[in-house]
């Protein structure tokens, strides 16, 4: 056993001893933390998305007042929560990963860039409109036309999110 990855390295590279044996397993543990930070995001999104799938059933010409509820309820729920923090973390851990993995060149550069996209547009999603707009829908305070609007563009952006992480996940399963 090798130990920790990062004091491995630290070790060897004081002692001037840097190992590909050392490398490749640092290499290894970034692309498994990093495909286990795909998974996470993957879970949130199945659970965002169940309550989001709601909205399939509304008609956009009179929405329901009871599943714009439920949605709002749940959103009203999980976006001030600690968990909500926590997503942010991974996600924060999942980008800082794969730049380094573009940089440092632990992975093919194209696969690294083409991870790095796919990590980048999802997280730049969930923070300049998912987020706010999930905030926004659990006060419920625009009139219910707006909050319809508002549910549908969850939807299509997480659809569009989940895409996306699945593709990075199943890139670093690949690249790794």
């Amino acid at each position: 056993m090798l130990g920790h990855p990062l004091r491995s390295i630290g070790r060897a590279a004081r002692f001037g001893l840097l190992t590909f044996a050392t490398i490749r397993y640092a290499h290894d543990t970034m692309s498994s933390l990093l495909t286990l930070c795909g998974g996470f995001l993957m879970a949130v999104l199945w659970f965002d998305l169940m309550f989001d799938v709601q909205v399939l059933r509304m008609s956009r010409v009179e929405p329901s007042e009871e599943i714009l509820a439920s949605i709002a309820a749940y959103y009203a729920r999980v976006t001030g929560s600690p968990m909500g923090r926590l997503v942010g973390v991974v996600m924060l851990i999942a980008l800082s990963g794969t730049l380094y993995q573009l940089i440092s060149g632990a992975i093919p550069r194209g696969i690294a860039a083409l991870a790095l996209a796919t990590t980048a547009a999802p997280v730049l999603l969930a923070a300049l409109r998912v987020l706010p707009n999930a905030v926004r829908l659990g006060t419920r305070a625009d009139p219910i036309d707006g909050q319809a609007c508002l549910a549908h563009s969850i939807y299509r952006e997480h659809l569009a999110c989940l895409v996306s992480i699945l593709t990075f996940s199943a890139l670093e399963l690949l690249g790794g």
